[in-house]
């Protein structure tokens, strides 16, 4: 059995590299968890013994986030996190009882994604081509590939040649905990791409074939941030002035194949979701459109922003 840390802080600097090396988690994913830990070592004191810590201690600091108004949002997530970590060292038999397994999450509102209709989408994937704003044919394949595809912005960023179909309609992307998937892309976005391809090589023809497919302007590879800041500039004043994130295209394409008819199960497998409750919260999106497009185009339908009746009909 492994030598057992001393202190809360010696536990979480195990935890983390377990996550990372062990678990494979993702760069980002260990963060968040470093920096909620980190505010679990500001409340608490790192240096005190890791079996002192009892459940109080941690209502105490759910306490603290509240009197400092933190969305529930991020209080849920920081519980989260040191659930994680104390499940962890009761695992390993660091500690004799779990102080976390009694906590809770806090209650906070159901939130919809973010998503974009039909002309949004459009709108905004074709702004390179209206806008002269940094390099038109990459910027196109990654609005037309992002929205055709439901990818993550970090599965985009991590795509290399040799991850794609000989004719460019699919590639296998790496999602959430190591799992790989294949993606799809529609024919506009192909003949973007290859758009993009042939001017990417024209650009840098040392290019290696191993690379990352997408590059920034001196022809390295393009980041998330960078990813981010092309969706930014083009949904931003200069654009469409409708504000969106590179996630707002992978609920779009979940809800357009949703409204579309397209089984849930398959919508899941093509997201990467683990969970189908993941996937199913899109078909509450859609069936509110559906709520709304009967209230405002029937001659009986009601004002309302839903029907009125009984939710169990």
């Amino acid at each position: 059995m492994p030598i057992s840390p001393d202190t809360l802080k010696d536990a979480i600097d195990e935890f983390l590299v377990y996550q990372e090396n062990v678990k494979n988690l993702s760069l980002n994913t260990v963060k968040g968890y470093r920096n909620d830990l980190n505010k679990l070592c500001d409340f608490l004191d790192g240096q005190r013994p890791l079996a002192s810590v009892v459940k109080e201690d941690l209502r105490f600091c759910i306490g603290e986030l509240t009197r400092l108004k933190t969305s529930p949002a991020s209080v849920n997530r920081f519980i989260s996190a040191f659930r994680s970590l104390f499940a962890y060292c009761r695992r390993f038999e660091y500690i004799d009882i779990n102080p976390a397994s009694e906590i809770t999450t806090v209650k906070q509102p159901k939130k919809m994604p973010r998503f974009m209709s039909q002309t949004e989408v459009n709108q905004l994937c074709s702004q390179p081509e209206e806008q002269d704003l940094l390099w038109k044919t990459r910027d196109e394949a990654v609005l037309n590939m992002l929205y055709s595809s439901g990818c993550r912005v970090a599965e985009l960023a991590n795509l290399k040649l040799s991850d794609f179909s000989e004719s460019y309609k699919s590639a296998v992307v790496m999602g959430k905990g190591g799992k790989e998937r294949r993606v799809f892309f529609s024919e506009h976005a192909i003949d973007v791409f290859k758009d993009y391809l042939l001017e990417r090589n024209a650009r840098f023809p040392a290019y290696k074939k191993d690379s990352y497919i997408f590059v920034n302007q001196k022809g390295e590879s393009l980041s998330v941030r960078g990813i981010r800041y092309i969706v930014a500039r083009y949904s931003g004043v200069e654009g469409t002035n409708y504000p969106m994130s590179p996630h707002a295209f992978r609920h779009t394409f979940a809800t357009t194949m949703l409204s579309q008819g397209a089984d849930v199960r398959i919508v899941q497998e093509m997201l990467g979701h683990s969970s189908i409750s993941t996937t199913q919260r899109y078909t509450h999106i859609t069936t509110a459109q559906l709520i709304q497009t009967y209230n405002r185009a029937h001659p009986h339908g009601s004002s309302d922003e839903e029907p009125k009746g009984n939710d169990n009909e």
